[in-house]
């Protein structure tokens, strides 16, 4: 049983490295003016915060809970 838990750890932690780097090593671009959704202005304090952002926070949230929930396999 301890060896499942070993395996189950290490893999856990190889996962975790990975979606680091894919985070880490993600190009990041200009962030738009406006909203790639919806057409509204992105406010600079956003822009500033998420380099590269395209969409406003309620359109962001909007499409992560998509993602989360309608993940393709």
């Amino acid at each position: 049983m301890s060896k499942n838990f070993d395996r189950a750890s290490e893999y856990e932690a190889l996962m975790r490295e990975h979606q680091i780097n894919a985070v880490i090593k993600r190009p990041i671009g200009v962030s738009a003016f406006e909203c790639d959704e919806c057409g509204n202005p992105i406010p600079e304090s956003r822009r500033i915060a998420s380099p590269g952002c395209i969409r406003c926070i309620d359109c962001q949230t909007v499409y992560e809970l998509k993602d989360k929930h309608y993940r393709s396999v």
